[in-house]
């Protein structure tokens, strides 16, 4: 598996089937089936997208039953039609079973974001904005999602609190204004600092306090190119809040050299991904 190697797999995995198993263990594939049985399976896509999360899904079936046949038929990050076969599988039948729920729910949810993702770059094509993601993930599912987002084309925005300063609106307000919010963070030897504006009077107060970065938030495209016009340039900038795929590309078109978007990550629907297996 590539790209995720900071994530603990193993122990994602070991959770997630005895999560989804409990302490009885797969009770109908217990009585319904017998324990030396065989099933050969495929998954597919049913829709169109950009597919992620097949290691992880095959790591599911794996740690069921290590001696399982896995065949992956695509690369996380391509682009399918509907009806395209990702994955085939043959191994011990209750092992299957068993694994089947945790594995598909994972590659819904990573290509449903990874999707969801390539759209929203696919609708600033051309304009050199880039799409990042935000923090807006599930608890203890972030560093998944984020390689989605990444699978789908777009960028990481930080991956944590400690990871880059963001002097947000509330930050402000307990210092008092942008500037000082600003002073004090340099103050504290902070740099690359992201400073967040919704008013185009505290563009000249972050800029020359020192801020590295701009993002501007809630702006409609209008008040986006005043802001634009104001910055001169200077600095990178960010638009972020209420983007969606109808608003993006005209957000794009202001100049904007980041669109952060929220919803690629809290808002995607699941892929449909099927399992069907047969009995050997």
């Amino acid at each position: 598996m590539t790209d995720i190697t900071e994530f603990d797999l193993d122990a994602f995995v070991a959770a997630t089937l005895a999560e989804d198993a409990g302490a009885a263990g797969d009770i109908t594939s217990q009585a319904v089936i017998p324990a030396t049985a065989r099933f050969t399976g495929v998954m597919d896509s049913r829709d169109s997208i950009t597919v992620c999360g097949l290691d992880i899904a095959a790591a599911f079936f794996r740690h069921l039953d290590p001696d399982a046949g896995i065949e992956l038929l695509v690369e996380d990050g391509r682009r399918v039609a509907a009806g395209t076969d990702l994955m085939r599988i043959e191994g011990n039948a209750r092992a299957m079973l068993t694994a089947e729920r945790p594995a598909l729910n994972t590659v819904q949810h990573l290509s449903g974001i990874a999707t969801m993702a390539s759209r929203y770059v696919d609708a600033v094509e051309g304009t050199g904005a880039v799409i990042l993601d935000t923090r807006k993930t599930h608890p203890g599912l972030r560093v998944l999602q984020k390689y989605a987002v990444r699978t789908g084309g777009a960028t990481n925005h930080r991956m944590t609190l400690g990871e880059q300063p963001m002097i947000k609106d509330n930050h402000v307000a307990v210092a008092g204004s942008v500037g000082e919010a600003v002073r004090r963070a340099k103050a504290a030897g902070l740099t690359d600092i992201v400073v967040e504006v919704d008013r185009l009077d505290q563009i000249g107060p972050a800029l020359e306090a020192g801020a590295d970065r701009l993002l501007l938030d809630n702006m409609p495209p209008a008040m986006l190119r005043e802001a634009l016009a104001l910055v001169e340039r200077r600095v990178p900038t960010e638009a972020s809040g209420g983007v969606n795929l109808e608003t993006v590309r005209a957000i794009a078109e202001t100049g904007v050299d980041f669109i952060s978007v929220g919803r690629i990550i809290q808002s995607s629907p699941a892929a449909d991904v099927g399992l069907d297996f047969q009995a050997l």
